[in-house]
């Protein structure tokens, strides 16, 4: 291992460094919702086919994914970008910030890797979508050695606490009436829906630390005088592993039959998917990022050295790509007033200063990647990482 990244990667970046920000800030400016990244997809997949990659758009039959490639044979290197945005208040995530990092690390790779393939993989709809749980269904990960990718956040960690997440989707089916004249025909479906809500606030009283309900009134009726006959909501279940997941949906599940129970009203519910599951991060290869992290003046810490800002959980279906490939998913830290998914990051992820740190974490990821071409014993102890990982947890799936 190197006391810091290869020159050559560093150079590559840092000559790259305003066209990046160019990108970073087209995709900014065109916030693109969940499989809807038409702008992003051109603008990257027509920078990375500028730079000399072997690009297919619409892969895998998703009209907003991508793979561009260099090289050829084994060892096969997937740096990911994400791209799509959030409603209302665009790129609060900082995706363009990914979309950037991935495409910088890819440039620096393809400058240096001499034996082995190199993937910038694009993968639509992380906000809710799930593409990369589609991307595996249709085998964008067969044969890939290693996976990795970085997302911005207030905070440095190289082992964020990722959780399994999955939604649902609800309706209490009542009858209306008129509310003054003969309240005492009807029944009322909103009363059901917050009553459910009301259990599911007692309920957080008696859960872990680390798992989280929250969930929004998506319909409560048409006005004021009519019983409503029909509510609607949807939540989202967290929790740190898929069992703790499976326990938790039970539960809920209980509140809102009881709410129904309660009210005489119908309920129907259902779990569209996609399921994001935990993050399982590789150990030699998050060792190696904090590593030159550090050598980019990142101040990283290891796992036993993290505080409750390091521990703050989150949600990704790259948790998905960590059960099929060893996989790492560190966060990179920029200077905002406002955690992730608030308008003040998405005004932060527009920074210089964001700009910059992207650019280091980029070099930070693509030297972890080239350690996997050029260091065997890396990707061997990648390898025995992840096949012990996952020894108690069944066999990977998607």
């Amino acid at each position: 291992m190197r006391n810091a990244p290869d020159p050559v990667l560093v150079q590559t970046i840092e000559a790259a460094a305003a066209d990046l920000r160019t990108l970073s800030l087209s995709i900014h400016d065109h916030p693109e919702l969940n499989f809807e990244e038409h702008h992003a997809h051109a603008v990257l997949t027509e920078f990375l086919a500028s730079a000399g990659f072997q690009v297919e758009r619409q892969a895998y039959g998703l009209a907003t994914a991508f793979v561009a490639r260099w090289g050829e044979g084994s060892p096969c290197v997937a740096v990911l970008c994400e791209y799509d945005a959030l409603p209302q208040i665009g790129h609060a995530c900082g995706h363009n910030l990914i979309a950037a990092a991935g495409v910088a690390a890819g440039l620096a790779l393809k400058a240096r890797v001499r034996q082995g393939t190199v993937l910038v993989l694009g993968t639509p709809a992380e906000e809710g979508g799930g593409g990369k749980v589609l991307l595996i269904e249709r085998g964008a990960f067969a044969g890939v050695d290693a996976a990795l990718m970085v997302h911005p956040a207030p905070m440095h960690t190289a082992w964020p606490l990722v959780l399994a997440v999955e939604g649902v989707e609800v309706e209490f089916h009542g009858r209306a009436a008129h509310a003054a004249m003969a309240p005492h025909e009807g029944t009322n479906a909103l009363d059901a829906l917050v009553l459910a809500y009301n259990a599911i606030a007692v309920l957080r009283q008696q859960l872990r630390p680390d798992v989280r309900i929250h969930g929004i009134i998506t319909r409560g009726g048409t006005k004021p005088n009519i019983i409503p006959d029909l509510s609607a909501g949807e939540f989202y279940l967290r929790a740190r592993s898929e069992e703790a997941l499976a326990d938790l949906r039970q539960r809920v599940l209980a509140c809102f039959e009881g709410a129904a129970h309660a009210t005489g009203c119908r309920l129907v519910h259902r779990w569209p998917g996609p399921r994001f599951r935990d993050l399982k991060t590789n150990a030699p290869l998050a060792e190696r990022y904090v590593a030159y992290g550090r050598a980019r003046g990142f101040a990283i810490p290891l796992p036993g050295q993290q505080g409750p800002l390091d521990q703050q959980p989150l949600s990704t279906d790259m948790g998905n790509v960590s059960y099929v490939v060893p996989a790492i998913h560190p966060l990179f830290a920029i200077e905002t007033e406002g955690g992730n998914h608030t308008p003040a990051f998405a005004e932060a992820a527009r920074s210089e200063q964001a700009h910059r740190a992207m650019l280091d974490a980029a070099i930070a990821l693509a030297a972890t990647a080239l350690d996997c071409y050029e260091d065997p014993a890396l990707l061997a102890a990648a390898r025995a990482a992840f096949a012990a990982g996952h020894a108690s947890a069944g066999s990977p799936a998607s």
